[in-house]
C-alpha cells in the first residue's frame, strides 16, 4: 500500500508539498485534507493555498496552481488532474487506481486497519478512572452512561495505541456508608428506615445478603478459599440487628461492589485492571514514611508533600491549601477545624498516589454534579509539582430516559431509579450502549426507549448492524474460497469503479483518521456516526453496483473486496463501542 493512498498519508503530502512551496521544514498545521460535498469538486479538497498565501507574497489562486503542480509531480497517475475554485482551493481528482490501492491496503491491514496510529513519541501510560458509583445502591442510567462512554474511551485509546489501564473509585468512606448500615439494622429490627436513609426497595434484601457477607468474612480463616459464602447456613449468621452498623455499612459495600461488578459484566464493559477504595487512602501504607519513619496513609502523605511545598495554612482551626495560587475562585479545606479530612483531601491523595504509580495521564470519568471540582483539582495537582495538563477530568452529563413522549425520574435515596438491569431488559445491551455513545459526553441525552427497541432503518445501531449482516450473508453465499479468491490481486485490477465505490473507498480510508480524532478529543461518539455513515454508504453502494453476477468476474471480485473491508471496518467500528457485530439478523 502506497503511503499516498490512504487519507492520512495524502494529508502528509500535501503538508510536505506545502512545506516545499514555504522553503520551510513544515507546513502550516491547519492545512486540512476534505472531501468535498460533491463528487463534482474532486475526491478531496485543501485550504493549503489560503494559508500559505501571506508568507508566499502571491495570491492564493496563484500559490493554489503552484501547489497543484507540485502535487502532479509527487502523485504521478494516481493524480488525474486538479482544480482551483473560489478564492483558492485546491480540489483534487484520484485516478482509479488510487482508489484500488486505498482497498488493498485496508485488506492487506486486516484486523490492524487503523490500529495503533499513535506516534512512538506521543504514547502514554494512561489510566482512566470511571463509573465510580457510591457502592450505596444499585447502577442505573447515569452511572450506565459514564460506564459506557469510559469503556469506549478506553478501547479507542488502546487501539490507537496508547498504554491504557482502567481503574473502578470505590467512595467506602463517610457518613453514607454509615447510613447505609444504620438503614440495613433498622429493617433488621423491623423498625422505620432513618429519615436520611436508604429507602429503596434493593435495601431489604440486603439484610440477608450482609448477614452472609459478615458470616463470610468471619469464617474465612477456617474455611476452603472456594468455598462459597452462599454455601452459609443460617447457623453461621449472627442476626443484623446485633451487629454494629459500622460493619453491616462496610459488609453492605462488598454486596454492593459484587452487583456492580455483575452488572458492569452484563454490560459488556472490559475488566478493570484496579479497583481502589477510597477507604484505603486512610490507612497507614508500609511503603509510606513519615520523617520519623512511621508508616503513614495516602493522605497524610500527600497533605505532608503540600505542607513542604509551602502551599497549606490553618485558618480557624482547618487546614487549607492555597488553591488560589493556581487559578482556583478561593481556597479549599483539606481538614475541617474537628480533625476529619474533607473527601477533597482524598482525591488529592488518590490523583498523588496514581501520579506515584507512574502514570503519565490521568482520566477522570465524572458525572455532571462534579462540575465545580475542575479548577481545584488541577489546583491541588499542580500544588503536589503534576502538571495540570496531565489531568483531564470528563464532566458527564445527563441522561433522560424517554418512554411513552414521558420522562422517567431517577432518586437513588428514594429508591425511584431506572437500573442499569431494568435498561438492558428493556432495550437490550447493544441499543443501550449505542445510544449512550451516540452523543457528546457533554451534551444531555434523550434516550428514546420506543426507537431503541425498533427495528427498522429509523434505529441507528439497527441499521448499522443489519448492514454488517447483509454483508456476512452476501459473502456466504458466495462461499469461502471464491471471497479469498476475489482478495488476489485487487489492487492490480482495472475495472472502472463506479462513483459509489469510490464513495465508499474513500469512507472506508477514513476511518484510521476517525479513530484518532476519536482518541485525541475523548470523543468516542465520533466512531458511531462514521459506522452509521459506512452503513449508509455500503447500503447506497449495494443498491447501485451488483456484487454477486456483476458485469464480469474481474468486477465481481472487485466488489467482493470492497464487502469484505466494509464488513471489517464496520465490526471494528461497534466492537470500539462495545456493540456487537451479528452475521444474522
Amino acid at each position: 500500500m502506497s503511503p499516498t493512498t490512504t487519507e492520512i498519508g495524502l494529508r502528509e503530502t500535501v503538508l510536505a508539498a506545502a512545506a516545499e512551496l514555504a522553503g520551510s521544514a513544515s507546513a502550516h498545521r491547519a492545512i486540512t485534507l476534505e472531501r468535498p460535498p460533491r463528487a463534482d469538486f474532486g475526491d478531496y479538497s485543501t485550504n493549503a493555498a489560503l494559508l500559505l498565501a501571506p508568507a508566499a507574497g502571491a495570491q492564493p489562486r496563484e500559490v493554489a496552481e503552484r501547489l497543484g503542480d507540485a502535487l502532479a509531480a509527487r502523485l504521478g497517475e494516481q493524480l488525474v488532474r486538479f482544480e482551483v475554485a473560489g478564492p483558492g482551493f485546491l480540489n483534487l481528482f484520484l485516478s482509479d487506481a488510487w482508489h484500488r490501492g486505498a482497498l488493498a491496503g485496508v485488506l492487506a491491514a486486516g484486523e490492524g486497519f487503523g490500529r495503533d496510529g499513535t506516534p512512538e513519541r506521543e504514547r502514554e501510560r494512561i489510566i482512566v478512572e470511571f463509573v465510580s458509583a457510591n457502592p450505596t445502591g444499585p447502577m442505573h442510567v447515569g452511572h450506565a452512561r459514564n460506564a459506557a462512554y469510559g469503556d469506549a474511551l478506553a478501547r479507542v485509546l488502546a487501539f490507537h495505541g496508547q498504554q491504557v489501564e482502567r481503574e473502578f473509585y470505590v467512595n467506602d468512606a463517610g457518613s453514607q456508608v454509615l447510613k447505609l448500615g444504620e438503614s440495613i439494622r433498622a429493617l433488621a429490627r423491623g423498625e422505620e428506615v432513618p429519615e436520611d436513609g436508604y429507602h429503596g426497595d434493593y435495601v431489604t434484601p440486603l439484610v440477608t445478603e450482609v448477614e452472609r457477607a459478615i458470616a463470610g468474612g468471619l469464617g474465612a480463616a477456617e474455611r476452603d478459599d472456594t468455598e462459597e459464602v452462599e454455601d452459609l447456613g443460617e447457623s453461621d449468621m449472627m442476626p443484623a440487628a446485633k451487629i454494629d452498623a459500622g460493619e453491616l455499612g462496610a459488609a453492605a459495600v462488598r454486596v454492593m461492589v459484587g452487583r456492580m461488578q455483575a452488572s458492569l459484566g452484563a454490560f459488556r464493559v472490559q475488566s478493570f485492571d484496579h479497583w481502589a477504595y477510597e477507604s484505603a487512602l486512610h490507612e497507614p501504607r508500609e511503603d509510606l514514611r513519615d520523617a520519623d519513619g512511621r508508616a503513614v496513609s495516602p493522605v497524610d502523605h500527600a497533605l505532608a508533600l503540600l505542607q513542604e511545598r509551602g502551599h497549606t495554612y490553618r485558618s480557624d482551626g482547618a487546614l487549607w491549601l492555597r488553591t488560589t495560587d493556581y487559578g482556583d475562585d478561593k481556597d479549599r479545606v483539606l481538614v475541617r477545624s474537628s480533625g476529619e479530612h474533607t473527601y477533597f483531601a482524598s482525591d488529592i491523595a488518590y490523583h498523588q498516589d496514581k501520579r506515584e504509580r507512574g502514570f503519565d495521564r490521568q482520566i477522570d470519568v465524572w458525572g455532571a454534579d462534579h462540575h465545580g471540582y475542575v479548577a481545584r483539582m488541577k489546583a491541588a495537582y499542580e500544588a503536589l509539582g503534576g502538571d495540570p495538563e496531565h489531568v483531564e477530568m470528563l464532566i458527564m452529563q445527563l441522561v433522560h430516559l424517554v418512554r411513552r413522549g414521558e420522562r422517567a425520574q431517577m432518586s437513588k435515596r428514594a429508591g425511584e431509579f431506572v437500573t442499569l438491569e431494568d435498561l438492558l431488559r428493556e432495550i437490550g445491551v447493544d441499543a443501550a450502549r449505542w445510544f449512550l455513545l451516540s452523543r457528546s459526553h457533554d451534551t444531555t441525552i434523550d434516550l428514546d426507549l420506543d426507537l431503541a427497541r425498533e427495528q427498522s432503518s429509523e434505529n441507528p445501531v439497527y441499521y448499522v448492524q443489519y448492514a454488517h449482516a447483509r454483508i456476512a450473508s452476501m459473502l456466504a453465499k458466495a462461499g469461502g474460497e471464491h471471497v479469498e479468491r476475489a482478495l488476489q490481486g485487487v489492487g492490480e485490477s482495472t475495472e472502472g469503479l463506479h462513483p459509489a465505490e469510490r464513495t465508499l473507498i474513500k469512507k472506508l480510508i477514513a476511518f484510521p483518521g476517525e479513530v484518532g480524532e476519536a482518541a485525541a478529543r475523548r470523543a468516542p461518539h465520533r466512531i458511531a456516526a462514521y459506522a452509521l455513515e459506512l452503513a449508509q454508504q455500503f447500503t447506497a453502494f449495494y443498491r447501485d453496483c451488483r456484487v454477486l453476477g456483476a458485469e464480469s468476474p474481474a468486477l465481481e471480485a472487485q466488489r467482493l473486496a470492497l464487502c469484505v473491508a466494509s464488513r471489517h471496518t464496520i465490526a471494528r467500528s461497534l466492537d470500539l463501542l462495545g456493540v456487537d457485530a451479528p452475521a444474522e439478523m
